[in-house]
C-alpha cells in the first residue's frame, strides 16, 4: 500500500516568529478539512527569532507537520531542502504569510487542475485578483516580469508569485540542476523546466498584499536582475541540459 500523501506544502520561513502562529493554523484547518492525505513541510532558514520554537511546537501537536532546518541563506535553499525531503505526489510551495489565502491550493490539484507538470500561481491573468498592492511594488514586478519574458522565460505573466506546485516527477528531475539560492531561484525551476519540455500552466488566484516584505525594492531587485542574467547565461553554457520529458505546452489555465 502507497502511503505517499497526495500533497506536500512546503513553506521556507525566515524569521517568521510573528506571522507563523497566524497561517500556520489556517493550513492545519486547510489540511484536516481536506479527502486526501497532506503534509506540511517548514523550513527554518538560519532564523534569528523564535521561528523554530515554534514551528516545533505545532508539530509536536499535529503529526503531519514536519520541520527542517537549512543552514545555506536564501530562499531557493529553503525551498529546495523542502522539496527533496517532500513524500507528496504535489510538491507546493507557499509563502509564510499567505498572501493567496490557502484555499486556493485546491485550484492546482486534481478534479479541478490535471494534466500539468508545473502549475504557478499567476496574479496577472485573466480570473486573478489582487489586492492592496502598492503602486510601486506593482510597477516592480512588472518590469521584473518584461525582464524574464526578454532574458529567460517567455510567455509566462506572472513567475514571481511565491505560490507553485510540481508534480514530483517534474519536481525531481528539476532540483538537482537549481544552482541560485536567491530570490530568482523559482525562475531558474522555471527555465529548467521549461527547457526540459515539462508542461507549464499559469493560474489565476486571489491574492492579497502582506506589509513587512522580506524583499528590499532597490538591493533585492538588483540581486534578481543578476540572477537571471546568470540563469540565462547558465542556459547558454548547457548547464541545465540533459534528457527530459517531450511536453513542451503551456497555457493558462
Amino acid at each position: 500500500m502507497d502511503d505517499r500523501p497526495l500533497l506536500s506544502l512546503i513553506i521556507p520561513a525566515y524569521n517568521e516568529g510573528q506571522r507563523l502562529p497566524q497561517t500556520l493554523p489556517q493550513i492545519i484547518d486547510f489540511v484536516e478539512a481536506q479527502p486526501f492525505s497532506a503534509e506540511v513541510i517548514v523550513v527554518n532558514n538560519n532564523s534569528g527569532d523564535d521561528t523554530r520554537q515554534i514551528a516545533d511546537a505545532f508539530a509536536k501537536e499535529y503529526p503531519f507537520i514536519h520541520v527542517y532546518d537549512e543552514d545555506r541563506q536564501g530562499k531557493g535553499a529553503a525551498v529546495r531542502k523542502g522539496m527533496l525531503a517532500a513524500s507528496g505526489d504535489y510538491l507546493f510551495m507557499a509563502d509564510a504569510d499567505l498572501s493567496m489565502p490557502i484555499g486556493e491550493v485546491s485550484k492546482f490539484l486534481p478534479p479541478y487542475l490535471e494534466g500539468y507538470d508545473v502549475a504557478i500561481a499567476s496574479r496577472e491573468v485573466a480570473g486573478a485578483k489582487r489586492y492592496d498592492e502598492p503602486a510601486y511594488r506593482h510597477l516592480m514586478g512588472r518590469v521584473f516580469n518584461f525582464v524574464v519574458k526578454i532574458l529567460a522565460i517567455p510567455g509566462f505573466q506572472d513567475t514571481q508569485c511565491g505560490f507553485k506546485c510540481f508534480r514530483r516527477h517534474a519536481a525531481l528531475d528539476v532540483l538537482p540542476f537549481q544552482r541560485i539560492d536567491g530570490w530568482a531561484f523559482d525562475v531558474e525551476l522555471l527555465f529548467i523546466a521549461q527547457q526540459r519540455g515539462y508542461r507549464i500552466v499559469e493560474v489565476p488566484i486571489t491574492w492579497y498584499y502582506r506589509a513587512n516584505s522580506r524583499i528590499s525594492p532597490i538591493s533585492d531587485a538588483l540581486d534578481m536582475f543578476r540572477e537571471v542574467l546568470r540563469i540565462r547565461l547558465n542556459g547558454r553554457r548547457g548547464l541545465y541540459n540533459s534528457p527530459g520529458a517531450t511536453n513542451t505546452s503551456q497555457d493558462a489555465i
